[in-house]
């Protein structure tokens, strides 16, 4: 990967000098800033391969662009993490070779398919958390002849007395229920291959005030001894794990220090939308833009754009509203936000914005602005290359 130092002005200035011609709405990545942060995820995980999220990416060039034109690895990054099956059955036929589907599936199609094709086989892990996954995959394949790999899902927010801080994801937490599932798997002729742990909060909470940083900094204490005896577990039961996954942009220093720990995942680290902006462990260096147009001005201090509605998923709320950024001092209306076919901004820079001017934005999270563009332009030194999204590819899961 190669170095480059830029200022968000300079990125802006390139970005908007490159597309010049074009009529907006689109979106941008700036390729220098892109590899920068991969450099970057790949500095704060201390020589632990980083698996590439590919829901915070959803675009098959920039994935090629991280490993490699085989889509599997490159540097120090190591296989993508995949949020759909039939996502992970297409990146097979394009020839990602280490594939871990970050969440169960109940696709029994995708499933029967899985079973059908060797090389996919060899390729993808399946994630599981219960006894039932293991029945559905099975009911799919039709045949107790086909042994997939698959990895544990282990529950890693953190339980303070009755309160629950983190994500609902996993029901298994404790050794012997990871090596009870374990042992049923291995009984029914899965192969299991690994155990992840996703501490969404340590990875996805900006470090914003003194009691989130005491949260972060409890849980990893208890995750990591959990995770130790979660492993041995299941080891004793299984032999031994490829994978022992954790992390997330946010967290991957404090992930890649436990030494059990195989792999770490990222992904939006490599766009950094605005939700990544209050963390200490990084600088944030954006990457990915959208331009809207302005199409008229209902009053000397506000004027109004083209689409944008583009409302990142989570609580809803201010933040997962999208950020304009240039010119700047824009802001939002608060009884419109971002809306579904106009976007009015007002402060001290609308009334300069021409009819027909753009306004530059960021998303709140990385990969979802994908889902509303079929292509977006990759912009360097030289130019701009228009490559498509998932979504252009005609892939939507």
């Amino acid at each position: 990967m190669l170095r480059a130092d830029s200022s968000p002005v300079d990125v802006l200035d390139r970005i908007d000098a490159a597309t010049a011609d074009l009529d907006p709405p689109f979106a941008v990545i700036d390729l220098p800033t892109l590899r920068r942060n991969a450099d970057d995820l790949v500095r704060r995980a201390s020589g632990v391969p980083v698996r590439v999220a590919s829901k915070s990416v959803r675009c098959r060039a920039v994935l090629e662009e991280v490993l490699g034109p085989e889509l599997t690895a490159r540097g120090g990054f190591r296989g993508i993490m995949a949020y759909s099956l039939r996502e992970a059955l297409w990146l097979v036929e394009r020839g990602a070779r280490d594939i871990l589907l970050g969440y169960p599936t109940v696709d029994r199609t995708a499933l029967a398919d899985l079973g059908a094709r060797p090389d996919a086989l060899d390729a993808v892990t399946l994630m599981v958390d219960s006894p039932d996954h293991l029945r559905i995959i099975r009911d799919a394949f039709g045949s107790k002849d086909i042994r997939p790999r698959i990895c544990l899902d282990v529950d890693a927010s953190l339980r303070v007395g009755p309160v629950h801080l983190g994500v609902r994801r996993s029901p298994l937490r404790t050794p012997q229920e990871a090596a009870d599932l374990a042992s049923r798997a291995t009984a029914a002729g899965f192969t299991v291959v690994g155990v992840m742990f996703y501490e969404a909060q340590i990875a996805g909470l900006p470090d914003s005030s003194l009691p989130v940083r005491w949260v972060k900094r409890a849980s990893a204490r208890e995750l990591a001894s959990r995770r130790r005896a979660v492993v041995d577990a299941v080891r004793s039961v299984a032999g031994d794990l490829g994978i022992v996954n954790g992390g997330g942009t946010g967290s991957l220093e404090v992930t890649t220090a436990d030494p059990v720990v195989t792999e770490a995942t990222a992904g939006s680290g490599l766009y950094v939308p605005t939700l990544f902006d209050g963390y200490r462990a990084f600088t944030p260096h954006p990457a990915m833009f959208f331009a809207l147009p302005a199409v008229r001005r209902p009053s000397p201090s506000i004027t109004t754009l083209f689409g944008g509605g583009y409302i990142a998923s989570g609580p809803a709320g201010p933040s997962r509203v999208p950020k304009p950024v240039r010119p700047s001092g824009l802001k939002l209306l608060g009884t419109e936000g971002a809306g579904e076919v106009q976007t009015p901004v007002t402060g001290r820079a609308a009334a300069g914005i021409p009819i027909g001017g753009r306004v530059w934005f960021r998303h709140a999270k990385a990969g979802e602005l994908c889902e509303r563009f079929d292509r977006v332009y990759l912009v360097d030194e030289q130019g701009r290359t228009e490559v498509p999204t998932y979504r252009g590819e005609g892939g939507c899961w």
